[in-house]
């Protein structure tokens, strides 16, 4: 199967008067796992159904392999949706669940048997084909229902927070298990996710997505080392923002009213004054043991800010109420703005 394109051109969406999809564009390439990622109710969900034909745009269109697919009915589009309920027939095995796509569109039952057992192996599910959902767990329910999606051969894969109904070690599983299959597939595949974690681990390129704008579109390294706004440095990873501007001089060219915003890593923490490009004094005023760091929370003129730390066994700890220095390289500073 050959990889397509996906190209969103001035799209705008509105539900009554609210402004849904607000001028969006993007080119999302071929055999590209791409994500939508923002908090609820930004509008990730609705541009998701948008390319699969269960929403309309008000203005703009939607091509799929270079072909405007904005008026076609969802079964025409050739996409596969999984949703994030999984939407299994809970009366059919698994097999039967698989096949019942093939079965609508009146495949030879030959086809359908070598499809469906096909896709079963690719899931790792053959030994479980007689089952019912029922019987299953949640990570393996979610593989019938990519099993359900894929074997129809769609051009397009299309994943709405399918993650979201797993526990936190089964999800760091079945997200892994997602990748490896969608790179043996090579299907333009996208990630609908509230989760930055999520994102970052499995897709290629992010759209950062708030109140129905994209607010910028990278890869997720480039998101977290050079966020194009304050939104954007605080829904990827923890980001201290400050206003800078008390304490030193912004470059030429800074927005007026940008914030200094600097992530807590790139800050160090010491009991005694120290020669940075910015320090102050604070207080230790919470600390918390994440494993391979410590996340210290200092109060001082600057306002809270967060410093990690890696931790080493037999390492002494700042405590609560302790004064410390924290300082900032300038390497590590961002001046952004909303």
């Amino acid at each position: 199967m050959t990889a397509v394109a996906i190209n969103i051109e001035q799209v705008n969406l509105f539900y009554g008067t609210n402004h849904v999809l607000k001028d969006v564009n993007l080119d999302i390439s071929p055999g590209e796992l791409f994500a939508f990622l923002g908090p609820s109710g930004c509008g990730k969900t609705t541009l998701l159904r948008l390319i699969a034909g269960f929403n309309t745009a008000d203005t703009g269109r939607v091509l799929i392999d270079g072909k405007d697919v904005s008026a076609l009915p969802p079964w025409r589009r050739d996409v596969g949706l999984v949703f994030q309920s999984y939407a299994l027939w809970p009366h059919m095995s698994v097999r039967r669940n698989v096949a019942f796509g093939l079965e609508e569109r009146r495949v030879p039952r030959a086809e359908i048997e070598r499809r469906v057992n096909a896709a079963l192996e690719l899931v790792e599910l053959s030994q479980l084909a007689d089952r019912r959902p029922s019987q299953l767990s949640g990570g393996q329910q979610q593989r019938v229902a990519l099993a359900r999606t894929i074997v129809v051969e769609p051009k397009v894969l299309l994943l709405d927070e399918p993650l979201s109904n797993l526990d936190a070690k089964l999800r760091g599983q079945v997200r892994r298990e997602l990748r490896d299959l969608q790179q043996r597939l090579g299907l333009t595949t996208i990630f609908v996710t509230h989760d930055q974690e999520e994102a970052n681990s499995i897709c290629d390129r992010i759209a950062v997505m708030n109140a129905g704008v994209v607010q910028q579109v990278g890869t997720p390294m480039e998101l977290y080392e050079r966020p194009a706004n304050l939104f954007v440095a605080g829904f990827l990873g923890s980001a201290n923002v400050i206003d800078g501007a008390k304490w030193v001089d912004p470059p030429a060219g800074t927005p007026a009213g940008a914030k200094l915003v600097f992530r807590p890593q790139a800050a160090t923490l010491s009991a005694a004054s120290q020669q940075a490009w910015l320090k102050f004094e604070g207080a230790v005023a919470h600390r918390e043991f994440l494993g391979s760091t410590v996340r210290y929370g200092v109060r001082g003129p600057a306002g809270d800010v967060s410093v990690d730390v890696a931790f080493h066994q037999g390492q002494a700890l700042f405590d609560v109420g302790q004064s410390v220095t924290v300082g900032v390289p300038q390497a590590a500073a961002m001046w952004l703005s909303t």
